[in-house]
């Protein structure tokens, strides 16, 4: 497993710094199981910010998320990769900046769609994109591409105890 090349203490009350183990651990055992919604905030070509809330799923050690290729979200990312996802998970809340670039080798299209269907959701690959019979509107119709976030920071705010605020810094 990836780990932080860095991790820095951002509580301001004595609380002790939170392991990146904390909050990949939750994503891997909730997604797609239970019903979280992730925001995927990018940049459109003027500057402007553009925000949409998705379903994704943490497989081995990455976050992965669908849009249609007309969604801003994918035009988007295909002018510009950087970008943020924010969820608030079972005890902390989580903001990940990094680059989401496109996924279209069939292995990983086909790993990745096996467990959104564990979840519920019947994504099936067909060529370099999935397909379903529904999906969330702002997904935009099928097909949709598939997109993996590299971590580049993770910032975690704990909403349980053990309480604290960290940041996590990733080098690849």
């Amino acid at each position: 497993m990836k780990e932080p090349t860095s991790t820095t203490n951002l509580d301001r009350y004595g609380s002790a710094q939170l392991p990146w183990s904390r909050a990949r651990d939750i994503m891997a055992s909730d997604t797609p199981k239970e019903m979280l919604t992730f925001f995927v905030s990018t940049v459109r070509p003027d500057g402007r910010p553009h925000s949409a809330g998705v379903g994704a799923v943490w497989v081995d050690d990455a976050l992965y998320f669908t849009g249609g290729p007309g969604a801003r979200r994918s035009r988007n990312l295909a002018a510009n990769a950087a970008c943020t996802v924010s969820v608030s998970l079972r005890g902390i809340d989580l903001v990940l900046e990094g680059e989401a670039r496109r996924v279209t080798d069939s292995a990983t299209l086909e790993r990745v769609a096996a467990v959104y269907r564990d979840g519920g959701r019947p994504a099936t690959v067909r060529g370099d994109a999935f397909t379903a019979p529904f999906s969330a509107p702002s997904a935009g119709p099928p097909p949709w591409h598939l997109y993996r976030l590299t971590l580049d920071t993770a910032i975690g705010v704990a909403s349980a105890e053990p309480h604290g605020a960290s940041r996590w810094d990733f080098a690849y």
